[in-house]
């Protein structure tokens, strides 16, 4: 059975990852919601040298990216948010095991234990956070 003053410290702790996950949640929106708003800024492009059309192209497409990785950390962030609320989070979405506090603290949206995200990054699992 759990002590009183273990489940405070607990519940202090799992506080302070939400503050933190809704934190950078703000921040993605933010950052997409410019990334979209530059992306449909409208330039003349027959008025362009080849030169500005490269460049145009360019950031286009620099937009389209961060827009589509922004787009997979906030679903992390929201994913990691759920896991906080039905009292799953710091439990490895593969294993089970319990995810390392340091590694939580890096990364506080991380689905996985580093051995099962090593394995994802290798392709001997199949991302079900990234499916999701």
């Amino acid at each position: 059975m759990k002590s009183p003053s273990n489940n405070k410290t607990n519940n202090s702790r799992l506080s302070r990852y939400e503050q933190r996950l809704r934190q950078h949640e703000k921040q993605l929106e933010t950052r997409m919601a410019q990334a979209v708003r530059q992306g449909r800024q409208e330039v003349a492009e027959d008025t362009l040298d080849v030169a500005d059309q490269a460049v145009f192209s360019y950031q286009k497409e620099m937009l389209f990216s961060q827009g589509t990785e922004g787009h997979s950390q906030l679903t992390l962030v929201r994913l990691a948010l759920e896991r906080l609320e039905d009292g799953t989070f710091g439990e490895c979405l593969h294993c089970g095991n319990v995810i390392g506090e340091k590694r939580l603290e890096a990364l506080p949206w991380t689905p996985y234990c580093i051995e099962c995200a090593e394995k994802v990054e290798i392709g001997d699992l199949d991302d079900v956070a990234r499916a999701a």
